[in-house]
């Protein structure tokens, strides 16, 4: 779909089972969303299987990250709303591939894809703790607009999270 640098953007196939399971089933991304039990390759592969590829259709759109060829992650939009032309956006990477700057340019591919589908606005909910992303999207040109408190539960009790928006 899209590329930069030896990034690449693409749709979900079929042949993405293993990542996808990998991801989804993995706790410490838990923390990060909704998820709170385990997926079956049973449950993903239909997931996979009803996917149209379209934000319009599906409400979201999962793609996949690859580095020199090699599927590394997810880029996602989610939420969208077709009213307002909004929608939040999501990364998940390997924790093999976290920290080498494939994140900022997945995001920013997935951010060209965005206004390219006429989004107007994306946003996402970060917790305060997940410094990590926080300076992923500064770096973005996202601004905080509001702090949810007590927002995200963790093992330690709830933590704030921090709405990351930018009109496109």
């Amino acid at each position: 779909m899209t590329s930069s640098a030896n990034i690449h953007l693409r749709a979900l196939e079929p042949e993405d089972l293993e990542l996808v399971y990998q991801i989804e089933n993995d706790p410490l991304f838990w923390q990060y969303g909704a998820a709170t039990v385990p997926y079956s390759r049973y449950a993903l592969r239909q997931y996979i299987a009803s996917q149209q590829n379209d934000l319009f259709a599906d409400g979201q759109v999962r793609l996949v990250i690859e580095k020199d060829g090699t599927a590394v992650g997810f880029a996602d939009l989610t939420n969208f709303d077709a009213v307002h032309l909004r929608a939040e956006i999501g990364l998940a990477l390997l924790p093999d591939y976290q920290g080498q700057h494939i994140g900022e340019l997945a995001m920013q591919e997935l951010c060209s894809y965005a206004r390219r589908l006429h989004v107007h606005q994306l946003y996402a909910i970060i917790a305060t703790t997940n410094k990590a992303a926080t300076r992923l999207f500064e770096r973005l040109a996202f601004a905080p607009s509001a702090t949810l408190k007590d927002w995200l539960r963790s093992d330690d009790g709830f933590t704030d999270a921090v709405v990351w928006q930018q009109t496109l």
